[in-house]
């Protein structure tokens, strides 16, 4: 349903990525693939007590894509609730290999090659939730502007113009 994200209502996303992780692409997938589509509470707790050893870069990433998304919204002027986010995107893409060569026997070597991965985590807001602090915002304006609001309508009330029972118009 693309009627549930409205313009007026903008979702905070934020991204972050970490490349050249010395770590097996494959083997950081088996992580992230556990934390894809959670909101961002559960998946640090995932992170957390998930014994692999790609668990803490990809927490430490997890960590900045929040921290972005907080600074992103400050700078938008907009109130985010943390605990709103959710894991929307996060992916493993094969970084440069490092090739490197073993000593074998009768002179000879045997290369083998260090993986690297780059990693990408994209964290956003709940429509739910923008819709909500969509509300919240337009009634906070709203309220600001009850003084002019009030004093146009005692004036309109003063000066007696109402608009007939017979005028088509706006209601």
């Amino acid at each position: 349903m693309a009627d549930a994200q409205t313009p007026a209502t903008p979702l905070i996303e934020a991204q972050a990525g970490a490349r050249h992780v010395r770590m097996s692409p494959q083997k950081a997938r088996l992580v992230i693939d556990l934390i894809r589509g959670q909101k961002v509470q559960d998946a640090l707790q995932t992170l957390r007590f998930t014994p692999k050893r790609a668990a803490k870069p990809i927490e430490k990433l997890l960590h900045s894509a929040i921290a972005n998304a907080e600074r992103k919204a400050d700078d938008a002027g907009a109130p985010l609730d943390v605990d709103e986010l959710f894991v929307s995107q996060c992916f493993v893409n094969e970084g440069p290999r490092w090739k490197r060569i073993r000593p074998a026997p009768m002179g000879r070597a045997f290369r083998y090659q260090k993986r690297t991965a780059h990693l990408w985590i994209v964290v956003q807001e709940h429509h739910v939730a923008a819709a909500e602090r969509h509300a919240a915002n337009v009634a906070e304006v709203e309220s600001q502007k009850g003084v002019r609001g009030t004093a146009r309508r005692v004036r309109k009330a003063l000066t007696g113009k109402q608009q007939g029972p017979g005028k088509k118009g706006k209601k």
